[in-house]
This record gives C-alpha cells, structure tokens and sequence, in this order.
C-alpha cells in the first residue's frame, strides 16, 4: 500500500454559512435601549463590479462617549428552556455587534457615539466576513462631527484624500450615517493588515 503524504493546503474561504450559529436575534443593537448617544451606522458590502453581497457578516467594536473601552461581559440572554439565544439585554453596553447583511447586502447596527482616544479620531472598528475571501478584512469606520478634522488622525493622515474618503461614514439625519464597504474595485475600501 503506498501512503501519500499530507501536503499544506492554501487557507479555505470563508462563508457562505454566516446565517447559521453567527448572527443572533438584537445583534445590531449594541446601545443599551433608549440612551441619549446613540447613532445608526448602516451602508451595503460591495463586492468588485458593485453589486450587493448578501451573505456577509459585518462586527463592530468601539469605545463608548467617553473613549474607553467596555469591559463589560456579553449581553445576551439565553431561554432557559430551550438554551437558545433570546437576545441582548438592553442594559449593558459592550461595544460589539455583529450583523449579517440582507437580501441586497444592506446591514445597520445602533451602538453609541464613540470617543476620542489615543489621538485617533472617533471611530467603530469593523472586520469583514464574506464568501470568496480566504481571510476576514479589517478597516475602520470614522465618524466625523461637522467642524471635525478627521485628517488629523494619524491612520487617516498617513492616506490620500481618494483613499482616506473610503473610512469616512457620511452624516445623515437623525444620528445616522452611512458607510458602504467596497470589497475591490474602484474605491476599494482601505483594509488593514494587523500582524
């Protein structure tokens, strides 16, 4: 009997099964229900032609109003009955929420108006996961204030206007912004390489 070696084998793609076991019921919500610094943060995932991507999953993380970091444990509350998940709590903010995109590749998530920290600008942080990418993306999300210069980031300092407009949301009425995410192609959203 001859024995074949086991050779490497290149990273395996990502998805598209995000709609099983990922995505839980309020997962968008990460404001605790009804306080007063809470903003929409919604955009569409893009792949390279511009057409929607509607089996992504998108994660936020970021600081609360005052620039800290949650420290708090999870949110979510499981039936007792059945073990499934029946959603956050609406009290306790951690900062993170995952959402899957819908039928056209839309995703929103309500969380609080970030803080300033470290000499950054305010922003969300965001990692990407979608069918076709061998390994989930990051980038970031900066929610400019009219009269803020976000350029004074250092991340966003160190990139051309055309590139650094890909981070910016863009403020829409009623605490809201949008943010579309551009997997290739002509305005390619920047990504960052973490190592």
């Amino acid at each position: 009997m001859t024995t074949i070696p086991a050779l490497p084998t290149p990273s395996h793609t990502v998805g598209p099964f995000y709609g099983y076991a990922l995505p839980f019921p309020g997962g968008g919500d990460a404001a605790p229900a009804g306080h007063p610094d809470t903003i929409t943060v919604h955009g569409h995932v893009l792949d390279g032609d511009g057409a929607p991507v509607p089996d992504a999953l998108v994660e936020f993380w970021g600081p609360g109003p005052d620039g800290e970091l949650p420290r708090a444990a999870g949110s979510l509350r499981r039936d007792p009955v059945t073990g499934g998940f029946l959603g956050r709590d609406s009290v306790r903010f951690t900062g993170f929420g995952r959402v899957p995109t819908d039928a056209d590749g839309h995703w929103a998530v309500r969380t609080l108006r970030p803080g300033a920290r470290g000499g950054n600008a305010p922003y969300l942080s965001v990692c990407v996961f979608a069918r076709g990418l061998t390994h989930h993306l990051f980038t970031r999300v900066y929610l400019p204030e009219p009269g803020e210069r976000p350029a004074a980031d250092p991340l966003l300092a160190s990139l051309s206007p055309a590139r650094r407009a890909t981070l910016l949301a863009v403020p829409e009425p009623r605490e809201t912004y949008r943010f579309d995410i551009r997997l290739q192609g002509e305005a390619e959203t920047v990504f960052l390489e973490f190592t």
